[in-house]
């Protein structure tokens, strides 16, 4: 068996990327044959010829040394079980890779977007992740939608972890996301509190989006909220350390009284991105997360909601009259931005643009301690 490698490469084509796709002809002609279920109709949804798509099926059989396809006249072509091993693992592979290839791809843009006008705005966001803030990207640096053409540097990081990186000055902007609390006694307040504060950030809103259960089409574990998750054992995908869907899961574990140890397999290998964990549930590796609702519709789950959240970018008081944080916030006045959330399941525009006081935005920030009435004196 020869030895093979993985050998990446990237080009310069119109903006309709999105996410990890990384196009690798191999996966392409597996996919289309999953999908199409015959040689015949995978060449026409490749654009291709029957001989070649059949001469790419051999070819790549002779690299990897497994046969690909079941093919008998008459009957539709079956992926191996090597081909659909094979075909799984590069799915979650890429999924896993979501944030690191945006964030390559970003700052490849940036150099670009440089090189042909010097004078375009950059804007640093670090960022939890989101299906959504690709697509404001887009928007921002497409022409004809605002007076100045911005480029998003977008990474996404843990909410904690992008909040961080805007108090070590290596963003201008930081994105995170919270359920709409009143009490402050509570996991986000814990956690978050300490890095906004009062007077210092400035909230901008960006949108609202729906977080719930990822699970197997059918539901068949019937599973409705996370006290079935721990009465039925069911294998939970669970997120990184610091990131706003893990304080999530861990703050609704704590209104059910529910220890996380409870919960099958939550502290074991994390993923990323909440299309990391959607591949996990789709492959079978697990049997539920906990997730937005348009990564789970992408990978053909049932989804079960569970809270809504608003989804904010924070930036420090001194840089909100910045040329391109003012920029931003017109690109998220506009409504288009709206019309783009209204196509992703379970998103909609929020406030977006708008300045929000924090005390206000988030109820459970107390600036002050209230003051104590003095006991009635006596008669």
């Amino acid at each position: 068996m020869k030895d093979r490698g993985v050998h990446l490469q990237y080009t310069f084509q119109p903006r309709d990327q999105r996410g990890a796709e990384v196009q690798n002809p191999l996966f392409d002609l597996l996919s289309a044959i999953a999908e199409q279920g015959s040689i015949q109709q995978a060449a026409r949804a490749l654009g291709a010829s029957y001989r070649h798509v059949w001469g790419a099926c051999k070819h790549w059989e002779t690299v990897l040394g497994e046969p690909l396809v079941h093919w008998v006249q008459g009957q539709p072509a079956r992926l191996t079980p090597f081909a659909e091993r094979l075909l799984w693992a590069e799915k979650r592979a890429r999924s896993r890779l979501v944030p690191h290839i945006e964030a390559l791809r970003a700052e490849l843009e940036r150099v670009l977007a440089e090189a042909l006008d010097g004078h375009q705005q950059v804007l640093t966001v670090h960022a939890s992740h989101d299906l959504a803030l690709p697509l404001l990207r887009d928007l921002a640096a497409a022409p004809g939608e605002g007076d100045d053409r911005l480029h998003i540097e977008l990474k996404f990081a843990g909410s904690m972890d992008a909040l961080r990186a805007l108090a070590e000055g290596r963003c201008t902007v930081a994105g995170f996301h919270v359920p709409p609390l009143a009490h402050n006694r509570n996991l986000f307040a814990r956690g978050l509190k300490p890095l906004l504060k009062p007077g210092q950030h400035k909230l901008i809103g960006c949108m609202r989006r729906t977080q719930g259960l990822m699970v197997a089409p059918g539901n068949p574990l019937a599973l409705c909220g996370m006290a079935d998750v721990a009465a039925r054992g069911a294998r939970f995908v669970n997120r990184q350390a610091g990131s706003g869907t893990r304080l999530l899961a861990d703050h609704l574990l704590a209104e059910q009284g529910l220890a996380p140890a409870r919960i099958t397999r939550y502290f074991d290998a994390s993923e990323d991105s909440h299309v990391a964990v959607a591949a996990a549930v789709a492959a079978g590796v697990g049997d539920v997360a906990l997730g937005i609702e348009a990564a789970a519709r992408g990978f053909g789950l049932d989804f079960v909601p569970l809270v809504e959240e608003d989804y904010f970018l924070v930036c420090l008081a001194p840089t909100l009259e910045q040329p391109a944080v003012q920029s931003l916030r017109r690109v998220l006045q506009l409504p288009r931005w709206g019309d783009i959330l209204a196509t992703l399941p379970g998103y909609r525009a929020l406030h977006a643009g708008e300045v929000l006081s924090l005390t206000r935005a988030l109820p459970w920030w107390q600036f002050r301690a209230p003051k104590k009435t003095a006991p009635p004196g006596p008669v």
